[in-house]
């Protein structure tokens, strides 16, 4: 059998070289080359001759519909964000911060899985199987159909799956393994790119789902997820901070659900255990007595969650620039915030240090909370409270005007339904017909003077 053909190329610019080279000579970046097999090279045919196959072209009418059976994980946070469950012959990725749960979530899952009687292969290239064991029973996830190993050659694997015949997949984690054809170390781009794409054509012939664990790294996830994310069908990160023990698993891309789509969990001694009402706990331990904080609504896929927005302005003691620093959201927003209010409200920002956050541990990354974010830093720079029975949703422009958001229907009813009495929305809701019967008082805005008039005057 002759030796696969590779070549190097280039992770920046793709560049491509018969050999690995230190710098790369087309964009000068040092470190960067990556050993890959060349495809498509061999048994080359002239394709004005060669038969078409499937019968060629074809009206998309006469194209058949694709019926993928469907297995729950037994987690219903887990299946939705797969869009109701996994589906057979699909690559689902998972990535995430190291410790951050992503091994616990998939014992814990597969385990129901296999007990529900299908077959589970869990492949393990960072613990031994009696590691694996130890934390199977802590989590209780043991079962006859769970098979485990810790082989890392990708041949080897295959050669377990075509004795097991699992329904399911589980290779932790996708930078731990290789294949014999590539010479490069595991964990380069090469071998992971490899190594998914030969798990991608195994699993679509034995229609077998598959989920892959990938790590990122501080450096921007080399060798990591997003590398393989044009590769597999669905992928999710595993959001969180370790200094809380609330969990948030986001769908970033899914061919087989709705994206974006998220799923709450609470880290705790026997796994992870599903939130099915998020926004009350996030509302849980809110202050009742002091500035800077307001509830926001966000739309996180098809489900809403309110959110609390805490504000500090204080005097800087420092010399030189004040510190600005924002946890859960985009720090570039707090600033585009504050530059509107100075501008068109002449409120006075300069010398002073701001800290907003959004509780909970939460990442938020919608602008309808753009209302709430100013709200909350005007309410601390004032020193006077908001109500605490207001939702303030909307997102604000560069002139101050309060702008439309999608999907204020759902956002009202959550609301209402955890007890707030005013909500707080843009004035061209009231145009249209997207506002649903309800007993809160909805006021309309149109831009932050008119918002900032309503809550601070009350």
């Amino acid at each position: 059998m002759a030796k696969p053909v590779s070549e190097y190329i280039c992770q920046t610019c793709g560049h491509r070289a018969p050999k690995w080279l230190g710098k790369c000579p087309e964009c000068a970046e040092w470190n960067s080359f990556s050993e890959e097999l060349l495809r498509g090279r061999k048994n080359s045919v002239n394709h004005q001759t060669a038969p078409a196959k499937n019968g060629g072209v074809q009206p998309i009418t006469d194209v058949k519909p694709l019926n993928k059976k469907r297995w729950t994980t037994g987690i219903s946070e887990f299946d939705r964000t797969l869009g109701g469950g996994m589906v057979e012959g699909s690559l689902t990725l998972i990535g995430g911060n190291p410790g951050i749960g992503k091994s616990t979530l998939l014992l814990q899952s597969m385990g129901q899985v296999a007990n529900s009687g299908q077959k589970v292969l869990y492949v393990s290239g960072e613990e031994s199987p009696a590691q694996i064991k130890l934390r199977a029973e802590r989590l209780g996830a043991l079962s006859e159909n769970l098979f485990i190993s810790s082989e890392i050659c990708i041949e080897e694997i295959q050669r377990l799956i075509d004795k097991v015949a699992p329904a399911v997949l589980i290779l932790d984690s996708i930078q731990t393994f290789y294949t014999a054809e590539l010479s490069s170390s595991p964990g380069s781009i090469g071998q992971v790119r490899e190594v998914a794409f030969k798990i991608f054509q195994d699993i679509k012939k034995r229609s077998m789902a598959a989920l892959l664990i990938g790590h990122i790294t501080k450096d921007g996830a080399i060798a990591g997820p997003k590398a393989l994310e044009h590769i597999v069908d669905t992928v999710i990160y595993f959001e969180g901070d370790k200094g809380h023990s609330y969990r948030l698993l986001r769908t970033i891309k899914n061919r087989f659900g709705p994206t974006p789509e998220i799923g709450v969990f609470e880290m705790r001694p026997e796994g992870l255990v599903t939130v099915e009402n998020p926004s009350e706990i996030f509302l849980a331990e809110r202050p009742t007595d002091c500035p800077g904080s307001v509830i926001v609504s966000s739309l996180e896929g098809s489900r809403t969650l309110l959110v609390e927005v805490q504000a500090l302005v204080s005097a800087s003691s420092s010399i030189g620039m004040p510190r600005r620093m924002a946890t859960g959201f985009d720090q570039n927003r707090m600033t585009l915030m504050i530059a509107i209010m100075e501008k068109r409200l002449g409120l006075q920002f300069q010398g002073e240090d701001i800290f907003v956050n959004i509780a909970g541990g939460i990442k938020v990354n919608e602008p309808s909370i753009d209302l709430g974010i100013a709200a909350a830093l005007a309410s601390s720079l004032k020193n006077e409270m908001i109500d605490l029975q207001t939702v303030m949703i909307g997102e604000v422009g560069l002139t101050g005007e309060v702008r439309s958001v999608t999907q204020l229907e759902p956002r009202i009813i959550e609301a209402e339904r955890l007890g707030f009495n005013r909500c707080i929305v843009p004035f061209t809701a009231k145009k249209g017909n997207s506002l649903p019967k309800s007993k809160m008082e909805i006021c309309f805005v149109k831009d932050l003077s008119q918002a900032f008039e309503i809550i601070f005057s009350s």
